[in-house]
């Protein structure tokens, strides 16, 4: 079973002294950034191996950036039989905007987030490049890109992004 709870009732739990478990399925650059004392870091995009370190008989509570990539671990965990299930709606965001208490580290990696807007921007800039010198069709590299980033918008999940996850300077 999957709820939501709010940054103010994590607060709370996390105050009353009670031991929760609390996953943060971003990716290891942000996690690394910025985090929740006591938050394990388990990331979606390598679920099947990530999941492994949650334990079943304890309540789970999800964070992530803003509670798209939560809901999707969620789904996730349910279709493999776990239980108690909580997102924190608003993720990260909202428990900064709240002003409570994180660690702050010393990551040099870049945010997928402008890991990301770098590589598509990129990409776009040659298209246009391409096409003017080489050859006109390369505009369609600046228009997948485009559509890319469109679908990432509405969609809100980012295949880009995903793809960059897996890249070996954003590993432990």
């Amino acid at each position: 079973m999957q709820n939501n709870i709010t940054v103010e009732q994590l607060k709370d739990l996390l105050q009353s002294g009670e031991e929760i478990q609390l996953i943060d399925v971003r990716e290891y650059p942000e996690f690394n950034t910025e985090k929740i004392t006591g938050a394990l870091l388990a990331p979606l995009s390598i679920f099947s191996e990530s999941q492994k370190s949650i334990n079943r008989e304890k309540h789970t509570y999800l964070i992530c950036k803003s509670g798209s990539r939560a809901s999707e671990y969620a789904a996730k965990l349910i279709s493999e039989g776990y239980s108690q299930i909580s997102i924190i709606e608003g993720g990260m965001s909202a428990w900064i905007n709240a002003g409570y208490d994180i660690i702050k580290g010393s990551s040099k990696i870049w945010s997928l987030e402008r890991q990301v807007r770098v590589v598509a921007g990129s990409l776009v800039v040659l298209g246009v490049i391409l096409s003017i010198l080489l050859h006109s069709n390369f505009v369609v590299l600046s228009a997948f890109v485009g559509a890319g980033l469109i679908f990432a918008g509405v969609t809100d999940t980012c295949g880009m992004g995903l793809l960059l996850a897996k890249m070996p300077w954003n590993k432990k």
